[in-house]
């Protein structure tokens, strides 16, 4: 049965949970998004003894449960603390599927833009600089939108090597006052009031680009 007094008592610890959640998710987010870029154009423009095993890697990264990368990641580097340990983590096994996602954005630009450059001698790096990488980002940034809703919604995995995001607090709350119920929820309703407007702007978004 629900108790008033339980959840309210309990809404100060998920929200600071959820700064935890939020921070992590960013900070994670900026990793994929430059790493994913990096694998992206090694496989696209390095050299081949460079791009397969980067292929390789990243398939391997893609094939492997998340959860299982954070294990093995916190008894293989135990250096780290545990919130840096979970960004990194999670922000490699994401710049894996965004490295894909930028790869199809590269391939969207069209054929005749590259024989234009080529027609006209441009250095290789102005090339990519100033006319694909734009176009590439602007044609994926739907794509990117949704992964980083759903690396948001799996921050409460991050709890298995003990970083104190959002559900890990809610556990915790509701097994010292014998409230789940109301901890719970909260942290269900937190972490639906945060990616619902995002998703929408996402769809907005894709549907502006679109036209």
């Amino acid at each position: 049965m629900w108790d008033g007094e339980a959840a309210w008592a309990a809404l100060p610890v998920v929200l600071e949970g959820f700064g935890v959640t939020l921070v992590a998710t960013v900070l994670a987010f900026a990793v994929a998004m430059v790493l994913g870029l990096a694998l992206a154009l090694v496989q696209r423009a390095g050299p081949r003894w460079l791009a397969l095993p980067v292929r390789g890697a990243a398939g391997f990264v893609r094939s492997t449960p998340l959860l299982v990368q954070l294990f093995a990641a916190w008894v293989l580097v135990p250096g780290l603390d545990a919130p840096t340990l979970g960004v990194l983590v999670l922000g490699v096994h994401y710049a894996t599927y965004l490295s894909e996602v930028y790869r199809t954005g590269i391939e969207s630009v069209p054929r005749a833009q590259w024989e234009a450059c080529t027609a006209l001698s441009l250095p290789r790096r102005r090339v990519w600089r100033a006319v694909v990488l734009p176009q590439a980002v602007r044609n994926v940034l739907p794509p990117l939108g949704n992964y980083a809703v759903s690396m948001f919604k799996e921050t409460p995995l991050l709890s298995v090597i003990t970083v104190q995001e959002m559900v890990h607090e809610a556990n915790t709350f509701g097994s010292t006052h014998f409230a789940y119920l109301e901890s719970f929820t909260l942290a269900a309703a937190v972490f639906l009031l945060a990616s619902w407007p995002t998703s929408v702007l996402i769809r907005r978004l894709e549907a502006r680009l679109a036209h």
